[in-house]
């Protein structure tokens, strides 16, 4: 099951593993590079000067089972000449409440070399905050549907049981 693609974020229309391992202590690490297309207003791509928003960013992953914590640092690697954008998400158990999950997100955006940089920085910062909200909503999906995929496979599994109980009754 993977986050991408989903109903939610459109924006990612590619996703290759780089990179995927599991250290000695358990944790799953993986790196992956999501082909995206921003979708930026007009006005901003006249200002930075490009006609196309395909961007390319490396996603840097960490799930650690016995903490149950799932760390996700993402840094472009399209347009660096003009944009950097580092984000970090950290979800992790609330701590009065483990049935609740918390989701911490940090980003920095630098806008380099372009009149109206404050400007773009700030419109960068709005989008990532309203695409927090797609990612939650785009987990719990995921969530959903591993949660239908498990639900089928046990009932599969159940059927596929109950049919060779009959058939050792059967044949006795």
């Amino acid at each position: 099951m993977q986050k991408y693609p989903n109903p939610m974020n459109p924006g990612v229309f590619g996703v290759d593993v780089l990179h995927r391992s599991v250290d000695t202590d358990g944790r799953l690490h993986s790196t992956r590079l999501l082909s995206t297309e921003w979708g930026l207003p007009a006005m901003a791509k006249s200002i930075i000067g490009v006609t196309r928003t395909c961007t390319y960013v490396e996603e840097h992953s960490v799930v650690d089972p016995k903490e149950k914590r799932f760390e996700l640092k993402s840094t472009n690697i399209s347009f660096t000449n003009l944009v950097s954008v580092d984000e970090k998400l950290t979800y992790k158990p609330h701590p009065q409440d483990p049935e609740k999950t918390v989701l911490t997100q940090e980003a920095q955006i630098c806008v380099k070399g372009i009149s109206l940089s404050s400007y773009l920085e700030g419109l960068m910062a709005k989008t990532i905050s309203t695409n927090a909200d797609k990612g939650r909503e785009a987990m719990e999906w995921v969530i959903r549907r591993l949660n239908t995929e498990i639900e089928e496979l046990a009932a599969t599994a159940r059927g596929t049981i109950r049919a060779s109980m009959v058939a050792a009754v059967a044949d006795k």
